[in-house]
């Protein structure tokens, strides 16, 4: 079976989408939508990091919301919040 194809808002290519929703929401359906496996992984990947500093009990309701909310950020807003004090990997000494 071919890929989907998308638009990809993030990456602002056409490439192959996500097989499916992310999330059971109207925020997943718009990522389906609109963005690319490509973005989906690169925000995984970020989320990954969130998850650490943030020490997220990813059991947790408020870990939904926050799952929601960088999602939010990643892909349709023009910058994201990262945890206080985070330097990425290639700023530190």
């Amino acid at each position: 079976m071919a890929d989907r194809m998308v638009n990809c808002i993030k990456l602002g290519q056409v490439l192959p989408g996500l097989e499916s929703p992310p999330t059971p929401s109207k925020l997943g359906m718009k990522v389906y939508e609109n963005v690319s496996q490509q973005a989906w992984n690169d925000f995984l990947e970020l989320f990954k990091m969130i998850i650490n500093e943030y020490r997220l009990d990813l059991t947790s309701p408020m870990a939904d919301q926050v799952f929601e909310q960088k999602m939010e950020e990643y892909f349709f807003s023009d910058n994201i919040t990262l945890p206080d004090g985070y330097v990425p990997p290639e700023n530190k000494p």
